[in-house]
């Protein structure tokens, strides 16, 4: 979204967090991410904060995309979660939530990204399944297929926000690259990097694996602007 020209970077909040902003002083653009939840047809305010000026909204019109949908048939105890499962996952969630909210001043070094690690792009982001004829969210990321153990690299440099174990996503790391733009490789076999370190793009910072609930080894790749999941495709180069 066009800004346009300010001497020093405005501030940009969309649904309450804080967004890229990108340029120079001739003409400054906001780089927004947009929830799989936004409906199409709305127009959702992009609030902008200049130096000694009222605060303005810009409309951010919602087009319509059709992602793919999935059905499967699998026993209900695959669907639901037990009492114990449920409650790991809930507090799992909290935590990754306020991760996924991180936001650095320092801004990227580049919004292109490396694809990860070898192997075909086996599921694509936005497909949504259907357990038992039961909805489930939408795939928040990119899966790709590769054997265990298969190295992973980081897609971009960044600084390691956040390393862990957890139900849904297995070992996971996240990388913040810089003004809420964030990289998220899970299902990892092993963790080659800690948080706070700095990484440059390219260096192994892992292992393809497949723990947490999966069902085979592959790398399932996401990636965040303003704590919104976005295509991590339309990165990649």
């Amino acid at each position: 979204m066009s800004l346009g020209p300010e001497p020093s970077p405005p501030f940009a909040r969309f649904e309450g967090e804080r967004v890229m902003v990108t340029g120079d002083a001739s003409g400054w653009h906001a780089v927004v991410g947009i929830p799989l939840g936004a409906k199409a047809g709305a127009a959702l305010p992009l609030i902008v904060e200049r130096s000694e000026r009222a605060p303005e909204s810009i409309a951010v019109e919602i087009g319509r995309k059709r992602y793919a949908t999935q059905h499967l048939s699998v026993k209900p105890g695959q669907v639901e979660l037990s009492p114990e499962d449920l409650a790991r996952h809930e507090m799992e969630r909290t935590h990754l939530r306020g991760m996924l909210r991180t936001f650095s001043e320092s801004a990227p070094d580049s919004l292109l990204l490396l694809q990860p690690c070898e192997g075909p792009r086996s599921d694509s982001f936005g497909k949504r399944r259907f357990f038992n004829r039961q909805p489930r969210s939408p795939h928040s990321g990119l899966d790709i297929a590769a054997p265990e153990g298969t190295p992973v690299v980081a897609a971009g440099a960044g600084t390691v926000l956040d390393v862990g174990d957890y139900f849904f996503s297995g070992q996971t790391l996240i990388l913040d690259h810089g003004q809420g733009f964030l990289t998220l490789y899970a299902h990892l076999s092993a963790i080659a990097a800690s948080p706070g370190h700095r990484v440059p793009a390219g260096i192994r910072i892992g292992s393809v694996g497949a723990t947490g609930r999966v069902t085979g080894a592959h790398l399932h790749f996401s990636v965040y602007l303003n704590a919104a999941a976005v295509d991590p495709e339309l990165f990649i180069s």
